[in-house]
């Protein structure tokens, strides 16, 4: 069943829950994708994307020129992405600027940190703010600027801040279902006809580690 957060005829967005992949990976699994298209009865093309194992929102365009107004605004930098995170390890300081040079590793699929100068690096950049804490973990409120592989995962790595569950990218042990504690909650863009301020949220998943934030965002 999916779960619709807007719909038009240039447009639809929907929250998909940790675990399922949104385009075809190598494990050949049935895609968030098909279940998109099945329920829209034609193909859609991805707008915004996200990891198997985050949750939050995915956006699609119903056709060719509503997909291209939204990449150029994806390059212009003018869509406002807004992800919740949860880590073990408070951060250094509790709102910061990141800035890293990434190279993707494609035969283990993650994203390093390397020198600028390394041929293939490609400048990651990303704000965050702790805005919550519990017994255990803390809550990061993270505006993403740049749209690079495995971003925010492998920035919080880098400054000892590994995302709940990320076994991959350090977190001492994965959770059960595979998911990590990422949701890519707001997404706000300028709708591609009327140019009118789209404003898009995606509900929180219903497990206890995220409802013990609840009030905090």
């Amino acid at each position: 069943m999916v779960n619709i957060l807007y719909n038009n005829n240039q447009l639809i967005a929907f929250s998909k829950p940790p675990g399922i992949p949104v385009q075809a990976d190598k494990t050949g699994d049935p895609t968030f994708q098909q279940q998109a298209e099945a329920y829209c009865k034609h193909p859609l093309q991805l707008v915004h994307r996200i990891d198997r194992p985050v949750s939050g929102l995915v956006l699609f365009a119903k056709n060719k020129s509503a997909m291209t107004n939204l990449s150029r605004q994806f390059q212009a930098r003018t869509v406002e992405k807004t992800y919740l995170a949860i880590v073990g390890n408070m951060p250094a300081q509790g709102e910061g600027e990141l800035v890293h040079f990434l190279k993707k590793n494609e035969k283990k699929n993650i994203s390093v940190v390397v020198p600028e100068t390394e041929p293939g690096a490609e400048k990651a950049e990303m704000h965050y703010k702790v805005i919550g804490s519990s017994e255990r973990y803390h809550l990061l409120l993270i505006q993403l600027h740049t749209g690079r592989h495995h971003q925010i995962r492998a920035q919080l790595a880098a400054i000892g801040c590994p995302v709940r569950g990320d076994a991959k990218y350090g977190f001492k042990r994965g959770n059960r279902d595979r998911s990590i504690q990422l949701h890519a909650w707001r997404l706000a863009f300028d709708h591609p006809v009327t140019d009118d301020r789209v404003n898009l949220e995606a509900p929180l998943p219903e497990d206890a580690v995220w409802k013990a934030f609840e009030g905090m965002y």
